[in-house]
């Protein structure tokens, strides 16, 4: 009865920390992956394109700059502020609309592809936003997303953040959206074809300390999170990420790359 209640309590916070810091530093950084996304859902000239939680807008660009016709969404005006600088500044043609993957304001089948990085599986009701995605999606369309796996970097990063500041309890994990098991149970009924490809993302930095300060300061969930630990409890958490990063990195001791696993997943629409 109460959970409805508790996602809204829970989607307030989720936007203050993602309004925190400055989400397009690290963002911008993993344009690849959107890259990678549009050719995965074979994104056509004058296709109808929607970006959901598209962030600063990098599913959204990749797709622009293949002459889809984009809407770019999210909830976090100053995200899509963003991402608007950065459309302007390529001469690409994006309308940029204020909305939540959970209800979004478009009619049935509207889209010839929805689209989304490392955005809807922050969405605190996994159901309801799948099911908004598939709505919106007409029938033979494409949802492709880019989620974080449980095993990858980012999913590790998540609990370990999680051992220091416990998530609310009875919240799914937003890394079960890198699941294939998950995405059959979110997808299965609209979905003709579900289609995942594990893929690596390389975070690269000076070092391990570089990253926890870019992280710590620009990041709104690692921000978040040092934020409301007293001094002892955050300095704990530096050092579990500091020693995460060093156990997974490939760039030796001069330098910092860290392979991180998510999944490239395309669900055509039944």
């Amino acid at each position: 009865m109460n959970a409805p209640t508790d996602f809204i309590a829970l989607k307030t916070r989720q936007q203050a920390a993602w309004a925190s810091g400055d989400y397009a530093v690290i963002g911008t950084t993993l344009q690849l992956v959107g890259e990678s996304l549009a050719e995965a859902c074979d994104l056509r000239w004058d296709e109808r394109v929607l970006d959901v939680a598209a962030g600063n807008g990098n599913a959204t660009l990749a797709a622009a700059r293949r002459g889809a016709r984009v809407t770019s969404t999210d909830y976090v005006q100053a995200l899509l502020d963003r991402g608007s600088e950065r459309a302007l500044a390529e001469r690409l043609d994006v309308h940029f609309q204020l909305a939540d993957v959970e209800e979004l304001p478009f009619d049935d089948a509207s889209f010839d592809a929805v689209v989304s990085t490392f955005g809807v599986m922050f969405a605190p009701d996994h159901a309801r936003s799948a099911a908004e995605m598939a709505r919106v999606c007409r029938p033979g369309g494409r949802i492709g997303l880019a989620n974080w796996t449980p095993e990858g970097f980012i999913g590790q990063l998540f609990k370990t953040l999680g051992r220091q500041l416990p998530p609310p309890p009875g919240l799914p994990p937003p890394s079960l959206w890198g699941t294939p098991a998950h995405l059959r149970e979110l997808f299965g009924p609209t979905a003709a074809k579900i289609e995942t490809t594990p893929r690596l993302f390389n975070f690269r930095y000076r070092s391990a300390a570089h990253f926890i300060d870019v992280f710590r300061t620009w990041y709104g969930p690692v921000h978040k999170a040092f934020a409301a630990l007293p001094p002892d409890k955050a300095q704990a958490l530096e050092s579990d990420i500091t020693e995460l990063l060093e156990r997974l990195n490939r760039g030796g001791p001069a330098s910092l790359v860290v392979p991180s696993e998510y999944l490239e997943i395309v669900v055509t629409r039944r």
